[in-house]
């Protein structure tokens, strides 16, 4: 009897002590919101403040723990390549996700970074459904935390472009992007044989038809716009059918010239859209209602897209940031209430920031200019063709990267380096172009800091070219009306990083950060496996608040 008694008391003290340290382990938040703004500077939390409204940026701001010197840590800055370093704490480097799309040598043709030639298109039309995570080779916070429960947690992605979607959601995640042709949301094999119901019942609200049939005007007097240039201005570029880049915009006559219900993606309206399906996939989904923590990536695409058209100093911009916020502010008081405050842990970054129109920083008299890369390339051709006599030497020009014809090169039993910095020193030559470095250094050599370093971190020893070109600062490749992205200087590389809500204490730092440092971040927080390929590290003023 004695013994029994004893060992009841063994079972329960173990039966205890299981649950303790079981309630402990899973402390978690009930939901986690990844938000991504497609273009985001980092300045833009400041630049448009005074006219935020309290519940949305200005939130995250001032309730939440903002490291204000938050970067990217490699090139080339784009879209693909900046989600998937968001969600896998990798650098492309080790993800593998070098650019939208990349050349492949074997194939003498380019991929895209999120095709899937081995699925169908689910509830869309085909040519936009070949789309999965499988060229990720590195782990993503999402898929660590579906591990973690068992795979008991849910994960959803949401964006207007269907690599904004795929690549947060992971490869245990399911994801859901915008097709232009049918005005829905829709997905592809890889996820789902048909479209859940909620997603049929979100596509026939038609809601794309209603915002494209209104006006977009500005949200203030236009007159109060003055953190930019003028409204009308030559460094813009209009859309199809409109003679100037002005306020205000016809949506419904415009949209027939200009992707029609793609258009939407081009308008501030954009944003609105994804908030009603990211509120659409929490009810569908009952996300962080379940018993267990569930995770909601929503990129917004819109910013990307006006920004490209307009550039950072345009009132168009800066209309679509405040309508961002209010949206923002809508969406959050929404957790507030069907989740609860506190309960929820968001964070929002961007993939990458924005470079200023070209023509307008001449305007300014700032150093500036456009580099030809047909011209370029074709003198390239010529040193090359006179130097190893007439072959295709050249497979390949883009990414701001040169691929050689290694073959060839094997061929004439020529050195690949030597070729490789013969080619490195003759692009020195262009104007605006700064530096140049080649492949075999970026495999030889470990670099800790420029230029070179932020090359080693983007580059991929399977995939990336032979020869690096890094243009002086301002400087964009064939640039004209609007700007783009994809360079390590500051405005590229310097954007948002801000924890908010679930076991956060407000706050910020001028530390210097890296948007590496997310995933493991929350990796502490909720208590998973770092992804299996992170750089990053945990940022300690978040994780080690008390």
């Amino acid at each position: 009897m004695k013994r029994l008694i004893i060992l009841g008391c063994l079972l329960f003290s173990q039966f205890s002590f299981a649950q303790e340290y079981s309630a402990r382990e899973v402390e978690r938040p009930k939901l986690v919101v990844g938000i991504v703004v497609d273009q985001m500077r980092q300045e833009y939390f400041y630049r448009f403040h005074d006219r935020y409204v309290e519940g949305g940026l200005k939130r995250l701001m001032h309730d939440g723990f903002m490291m204000q010197n938050g970067h990217y840590n490699y090139i080339p800055t784009y879209t693909g390549p900046g989600h998937a370093s968001v969600y896998t704490g990798a650098t492309p480097a080790t993800h593998g996700i070098i650019g939208n799309n990349w050349y492949i040598r074997a194939k003498d043709d380019d991929i895209y970074c999120a095709e899937d030639q081995t699925v169908t298109a689910v509830g869309g039309s085909e040519s936009s459904g070949k789309i999965s995570p499988r060229n990720l080779l590195s782990s993503t916070i999402t898929d660590e935390l579906r591990f973690a429960t068992g795979k008991r947690s849910k994960v959803v992605g949401v964006a207007i472009k269907d690599r904004g979607a795929a690549l947060p959601a992971g490869h245990l995640g399911d994801a859901y992007w915008y097709d232009g042709k049918t005005g829905g949301f829709m997905t592809s094999s890889y996820y789902h044989e048909e479209l859940p119901s909620w997603v049929k019942e979100f596509n026939n609200r038609k809601l794309v038809s209603k915002y494209l049939d209104q006006t977009w005007e500005t949200l203030f007097p236009i007159e109060t716009y003055v953190q930019g240039a003028a409204d009308d201005n030559e460094f813009e570029s209009p859309f199809k059918g409109k003679d100037r880049p002005t306020f205000p915009y016809d949506l419904k006559k415009l949209q027939k010239d200009n992707g029609g219900l793609g258009m939407i993606s081009s308008t501030p309206f954009g944003n609105t859209f994804t908030v009603e399906m990211a509120l659409a996939a929490i009810e569908g989904e009952q996300l962080g209602n379940r018993g267990e923590t569930d995770f909601l990536a929503v990129s917004f695409s819109t910013p990307d897209y006006i920004g490209h058209r307009f550039g950072p100093q345009a009132i168009e911009v800066e209309d679509n940031y405040l309508r961002l916020d209010r949206d923002l502010a809508r969406f959050f008081d929404y957790l507030d209430k069907e989740i609860g405050k506190g309960q929820y842990l968001v964070f929002l970054t961007a993939d990458h920031g924005v470079a200023d129109v070209v023509n307008y920083m001449k305007s300014e008299r700032m150093s500036s200019g456009s580099l030809n890369t047909k011209t370029m390339m074709t003198e390239l051709t010529d040193f090359v063709n006179q130097k190893y006599g007439q072959g295709d030497w050249i497979s390949n020009f883009s990414n701001q990267q040169i691929f050689l014809n290694r073959e060839l090169i094997a061929e004439k039993e020529l050195s690949l380096e030597a070729v490789q910095k013969e080619v490195a020193n003759f692009i020195l030559k262009f104007d605006g172009v700064k530096e140049t470095y080649i492949a075999e250094d970026l495999k030889r050599y470990e670099y800790t800091t420029g230029f070179k370093h932020l090359l080693q971190m983007g580059y991929n020893h399977k995939s990336s070219g032979d020869v690096m070109v890094i243009m002086e600062p301002a400087w964009l490749a064939n640039a004209g009306k609007g700007t783009t992205h994809g360079t390590g200087y500051t405005y590229d590389t310097n954007v948002p990083i801000v924890f908010y809500g679930w076991g956060v204490k407000p706050g910020s730092s001028s530390r210097y950060a890296t948007i590496t440092d997310i995933a493991p971040t929350l990796s502490m927080m909720l208590k998973t496996r770092i992804p299996n390929g992170a750089t990053g590290q945990p940022i300690v003023e978040i994780v080690d608040a008390k």
